[in-house]
């Protein structure tokens, strides 16, 4: 199955094709659509619509992802994320896809196991979860396959929860099965913390020799 995750924006949108089989994740397209700040609002908008039918095309997903608008201070850039977001759920309906949608903490969660997870972290985090060579990029596109695979992970836990056992107590209790994405994260997060305790140790080292 063939999620697109799409993180909108009218003057750069990401998107990230991400293709789940079983319990295994991997990147099979990512990128920006970007649009010329000489076009009007109305030329800049059909562009990324039909840019959005050929990925459509190409790659027929199951899935549309799109993270879900949010408060912002900066009022400029929720109408923009608004106006983008429009073209991205008509552009869907009108293939009849199904979208999901996913607010940038929950998409933090699912990715780098915390809310207040940084661009590089997350970026990181979607390297070792996908199986990367490098670190994709820009980071429109890196949070756009991060969409992707918190609204894989998401469909997948659903698709595990039990249906029709009327009578719960005669079950035997379900074995915590450890998923592909769940070892990548956890061990991604391994070396996160490895690499920051590194860091600190090296700080007092320093501060120490400083002293002296």
């Amino acid at each position: 199955m063939n999620i697109l995750g799409i993180d909108p924006g009218t003057a750069s949108l990401g998107y990230g094709v991400v293709q789940r089989t079983g319990q295994r994740l991997r990147a099979i397209d990512y990128g920006v659509i970007s649009t010329p700040s000489d076009q009007t609002l109305p030329e800049r908008l059909e562009a990324i619509y039909l840019a959005l039918t050929d990925l459509f095309e190409l790659h027929n997903p199951a899935l549309v992802a799109v993270e879900r608008l949010f408060f912002t201070k900066n009022v400029q850039t929720a109408f923009a994320v608004g106006q983008a977001r429009g073209v991205v759920l008509l552009a869907a309906a009108l293939r009849g896809l199904d979208v999901r949608e996913a607010t940038p903490s929950e998409v933090k969660v699912a990715t780098a196991g915390h809310g207040s997870a940084g661009k590089e972290q997350v970026g990181r985090m979607v390297q070792a979860i996908l199986g990367m060579s490098e670190m994709p990029t820009p980071d429109d596109a890196a949070d756009a396959l991060a969409i992707a695979i918190c609204i894989a992970h998401r469909e997948r836990m659903v698709s595990r929860i039990p249906t029709g056992a009327l009578d719960r107590s005669a079950l035997k209790p379900a074995v915590q099965e450890v998923t592909s994405y769940e070892k990548a994260v956890r061990e991604a997060l391994r070396r996160e913390h490895m690499e920051t305790d590194a860091r600190a140790r090296s700080a007092r080292d320093d501060k120490s020799q400083t002293a002296l």
